[in-house]
């Protein structure tokens, strides 16, 4: 089996443990990956201003990079990647007025209409291989990790383009519970960590993302999976100035969902990069026996 992959500017850098683990876990679960050639930044963040057509060139032409490599899906990781590409290869393929203008920006671009459809990693793991077919490969079970899915806001919202119904987690906790894990109910689940906000306050200042993870010590959930580099630098790397400065009651654990994935098909642990991961993160893993075929 082959895709399709954008992966995006932060998965090279700062998020590259989000990446690689997801490589090579469908490199383990047989899946060849081909990265499209060229690609640029998505944009971020999709503009929410109607005639701002010319945001949308960004994330057409990676659109349009997959169209010419003849893919027909193209699979993404990043929550707000995903978004960005969603909604963008949404207006390609329902407004003509709009559709025909952005091509125009593009005098060098094949034309676009929105042939590609735009997949995020979990819905192709279900779909493609299978919770069942994962749970086959798992070789170092996640046995007594309470770990919780955490969505944030782009996963869901619009509905229109989220990768499931507003207030479901299906696809994280099947992927989760396929590895062992246990699957804590997390009302915070689609709460907004704080994005950008956080840029204009004092470093542990962060009272959205320090709500959450109160919430979450008070759920007994142990750890939090994402997929959103934003989220886990708001969640995971604010985490210890938080407590410093009493805005949290204890530390919780933060991955991407595809590093617990690749711990679980028994990958060797470089690939998964922990050292960009929290310390308290690695601890607990190892503490859990998780990390003994790594």
């Amino acid at each position: 089996m082959k895709i399709s992959y954008y992966p995006g500017c932060t998965l090279k850098t700062k998020a590259k443990n989000l990446d690689r683990a997801a490589i090579a876990s469908l490199t383990a679960l047989g899946v060849e990956v081909t990265e499209i050639d060229r690609w640029n930044c998505c944009g971020a963040v999709h503009s929410l201003t109607a005639d701002d057509l010319i945001h949308q060139v960004g994330p057409v032409r990676n659109l349009i990079r997959a169209k010419e490599q003849g893919a027909k899906k193209l699979v993404t990781l990043c929550s707000m990647c995903y978004n960005t590409l969603a909604r963008a290869n949404r207006i390609m393929k329902t407004d003509e007025v709009k559709r025909a203008t952005i091509n125009r920006f593009m005098t060098e671009e094949i034309d676009y209409a929105g042939e590609v459809e735009v997949v995020h990693f979990l819905t192709f793991l279900q779909e493609e291989i299978g919770w069942e077919a994962v749970k086959e490969k798992v070789k170092v079970p996640l046995t007594g990790l309470a770990v919780a899915p955490y969505y944030g806001c782009t996963l869901q919202r619009p509905a229109d383009v989220g990768i499931e119904p507003f207030g479901s987690y299906s696809l994280m906790t099947g992927l989760l519970e396929a590895l062992g894990a246990t699957v804590v109910p997390f009302n915070a689940a689609d709460k907004c960590c704080g994005s950008y906000q956080v840029l204009g306050s004092p470093a542990g200042e962060n009272s959205a993302g320090a709500a959450i993870l109160n919430l979450a010590a008070g759920a007994g959930i142990e750890a939090l999976a994402t997929s959103c580099p934003l989220c886990e630098y708001n969640l995971g790397k604010q985490q210890q100035l938080m407590l410093e400065k009493g805005r949290i009651a204890k530390n919780i654990p933060t991955y991407y969902f595809t590093q617990l994935l690749a711990v679980a098909l028994g990958l060797d642990s470089a690939v998964c990069h922990f050292e960009l991961n929290t310390r308290i993160s690695v601890d607990l893993l190892k503490d859990k026996n998780c990390l003994a075929a790594a």
